[in-house]
């Protein structure tokens, strides 16, 4: 009788310490999200990667994965409005280092380079460079065979910076601000071939771009995604990384990904 009373004076111990533990992890989340509660929240973004982040073109409303995402994250942490800015990818650093966006997301590979200037989310999407050529260059099986060729590519981004390892065997790079501007280069014959992720080149093929230009070699690189935000702000990391940690565990972030890419592949 003794040994009865005292395994359950242990288990009763033991549950009062998993509840305990339990209350403190939804204590800090809570303690996490409070820190940078406010009304609302700035969001900048560059508004021509689909299916990331683009506008509609039946209503020019916004829209995209990281449209989606970013506002069940916001949701999450419990801001009343999610305001999202385009901005040119450019300008969306800057934007968080000078308080005009509270964070930014907009298919950003998390890098060294960045990382020096900003803090980033864990990440939430893997993705990879890859590229497509007009349908009529019939002498590129590999990225090595684009020298000598024209590649438009979108600038401040890594397929930008992907592309100038060809620079000084010939190949012409021409950047521009956008990537929709790189793919209407393609179609109209200025350029044989684009460099930039892979989703969104197969977004684009899948969404007429397959009429003029195709997808040739394996994938160049493995990238991450990161949600961006101001160095001097690491509480807004930490409640970034709570609201992805609770959308991953109460399955809202797979409905957003399987609206978008369907099932599989690696998220």
């Amino acid at each position: 009788m003794k040994k009865l009373i005292a395994i359950a004076g242990f288990l009763i111990l033991a549950l009062g310490v998993l509840a305990a533990g339990c209350g403190g992890q939804k204590d800090d989340t809570k303690a996490a999200y409070k820190a940078v509660l406010k009304d609302e929240v700035i969001v900048g973004t560059e508004a021509a990667f689909a299916p990331f982040e683009y506008y509609d073109e039946k209503d020019r409303s916004l829209t995209g994965f990281d449209v989606d995402l970013i506002r069940a994250v916001a949701k999450e942490i419990g801001y009343k409005n999610c305001t999202i800015k385009h901005m040119d990818f450019d300008a969306l650093i800057p934007a968080v280092n000078s308080d005009k966006a509270d964070m930014v997301i907009s298919a950003m590979t998390i890098t060294e380079n960045r990382k020096r200037v900003v803090l980033f989310s864990q990440p939430y999407y893997k993705s990879g460079l890859a590229f497509i050529v007009r349908k009529e260059v019939n002498d590129v099986k590999k990225f090595e065979d684009l020298q000598g060729k024209t590649i438009a590519v979108q600038e401040e981004t890594t397929g930008a910076v992907y592309a100038e390892k060809l620079k000084d065997k010939g190949a012409v790079i021409k950047a521009y601000d956008n990537n929709d501007r790189a793919l209407v280069e393609l179609k109209n014959g200025k350029a044989d071939a684009v460099v930039c992720d892979l989703p969104v080149l197969q977004y684009f093929l899948k969404n007429g771009g397959s009429a003029y230009a195709k997808l040739v070699g394996e994938p160049l690189t493995a990238e991450e995604y990161g949600i961006a935000v101001a160095k001097k702000k690491p509480e807004m990391e930490k409640a970034v990384n709570q609201a992805l940690d609770t959308l991953k565990k109460n399955g809202t972030y797979d409905k957003i990904y399987e609206k978008w890419f369907g099932k599989g592949g690696t998220k």
